[in-house]
């Protein structure tokens, strides 16, 4: 049962991934013909959400187990229930002791209606990983909707709705059945922007829980890789610790949790509404050992600009070795987001990203205390952001050196780059495309979409693997400054 299109990319965009997966280390490793499955799988993934998802938990304001009973309750007032049993399974992460996972049912077999609601890619993304759709991200309704209507909801996938259209013909995946909560009027005629549901999903494509305002001091929701990179950092309470490109804050936020809030966290990123959210976030998650400023990474070392006259008690630039560890979670292509079924970029724009990544990168270690931890990462699957990064790094600076990552429950770097055997297994891979191919002999779906998640048939420990496989794409690699 296909349910969407592989990801839609520039004809020149997929020659030179299909070029990077099938790289003369890779071939010499797995041979053509593995590597070209994997790179077919990895491009249909990419299009669907992940089998679970991932919901960080405040522990440093109450115990795990108290606060997956308090999100049952939740969801059982919400009334959120499991096909065949009562409750919603929620999932503890043996080895990431804040993380709470929820399988998700998908691809499921829904009608589609006739009335057409089309929205934009981001939210149709939104809706594919529970979501309700929202006003802001419709842009199309049939001409006489009211509230009440039941409607289907479509993702315009390559962005060529006009806001406001009586109807679209052009490329749509369908998202699943809901029930119209504001009127097309209310939509679009309104002077003022309109917020709030305009359509609640009562029949989705891949269901799982909406998780709008839900405990919010208590959960974050958050990629397992993005939660892992916390813990390979191994943040220590009373640390200075630097996130050179924060927003929107998950990142941040883990990081001052797992240090119980003693130390300090500062945050940089160049945008002031992203610093925004990060104060918010960090609000909300009561966590007051956050610093947040508007700056350039870039320039965050002192001598490569003036003291910024904005923040002249501890804000940025910083003098040279300021910081126990530093986080680097580079601006990247972000090639791995999942759910995304449509990449408009061109092959200069895809490839613009290594030169800042560097800049980044050299900031970043001098800003490192002697002895330090830098963590590297990225949200994308690109050899040229990952490993050929690491690579670089290592005959760059002789002062770093890689060092095991704890957790490690991705797999190793991928060959292509010039690292050694060794070197690969110290970095951390996280490629859905590897999960499909070992799940893929028990899968009874075609092979153009995923296989659902199905506890009848599957025992904890095998749904924990997958967890740990079916995610977003993500890159990890963990250095020592000696």
């Amino acid at each position: 049962m296909s349910v969407f299109p592989k990801i839609s990319l520039r004809a020149e965009v997929e020659q030179h991934l299909s070029d990077v997966f099938k790289n003369e280390e890779l071939l010499a490793e797995m041979g053509d013909t593995e590597a070209q499955r994997r790179f077919e799988d990895l491009l249909s993934l990419l299009s669907h959400p992940p089998a679970f998802t991932c919901v960080r938990a405040s522990t440093h304001l109450a115990p795990l187990e108290t606060i997956r009973d308090r999100l049952l309750e939740e969801l059982r007032e919400r009334q959120v229930d499991w096909p065949e049993q009562s409750d919603v399974p929620i999932l503890t992460h043996p080895q990431l002791p804040d993380v709470l996972l929820l399988p998700v049912l998908g691809p499921r077999p829904v009608p589609p209606r006739k009335s057409e609601v089309i929205v934009g890619a981001q939210c149709g993304n939104a809706v594919l990983r529970g979501a309700h759709v929202f006003a802001p991200g419709i842009l199309s309704t049939p001409p006489y909707m009211k509230a009440g209507d039941v409607v289907s909801v479509f993702s315009d996938v390559e962005g060529r709705c006009t806001r406001g259209a009586k109807g679209f013909q052009g490329k749509k995946a369908f998202l699943g059945n809901g029930v119209a909560e504001m009127s097309r009027d209310g939509i679009f005629c309104s002077e003022e922007s309109v917020r709030g549901v305009a359509v609640r999903m009562v029949d989705p494509v891949y269901r799982s829980p909406c998780f709008d305002r839900v405990l919010p001091s208590l959960l974050f929701l958050q990629n397992l890789p993005s939660v892992v990179v916390g813990h390979v950092l191994g943040p220590c309470p009373g640390e200075r610790i630097l996130d050179m490109c924060a927003a929107p804050g998950g990142k941040t936020t883990h990081i001052a949790a797992l240090m119980g809030g003693q130390g300090e966290v500062i945050a940089l990123d160049k945008i002031a509404r992203k610093m925004e959210h990060i104060c918010q976030n960090a609000q909300s998650l009561q966590l007051d050992c956050v610093r947040a400023y508007r700056f350039d990474s870039i320039r965050a070392v002192s001598g490569e600009q003036s003291a910024n006259p904005d923040n002249p008690h501890g804000g940025p630039p910083f003098p040279p070795e300021s910081f126990d560890r530093v986080l680097l979670d580079a601006p990247c292509s972000g090639l791995g987001q999942r759910p995304n079924m449509c990449c408009p970029w061109s092959l200069r724009e895809l490839t613009s990203y290594q030169p800042l990544q560097r800049k980044l990168f050299r900031a970043a270690v001098q800003l490192l205390k002697t002895g330090g931890t830098l963590v590297y990462s990225t949200c994308t699957v690109t050899l040229a952001e990952n490993e050929e990064q690491v690579a670089w790094a290592l005959s760059t600076f002789p002062c770093l050196s890689l060092q095991p990552q704890e957790p490690h429950v991705g797999g190793k770097g991928m060959p292509g780059a010039g690292l050694s055997h060794d070197q690969l297994q110290l970095l951390q891979r996280f490629t859905p495309e590897r999960e499909m191919s070992e799940a893929s002999a028990g899968c009874d779906l075609n092979p153009d979409a995923p296989c659902s998640v199905d506890l009848t048939k599957e025992d904890l420990s095998d749904l924990l693997q997958r967890a740990n496989g079916d995610t977003i794409g993500f890159f990890i690699a963990k250095f020592l400054k000696s």
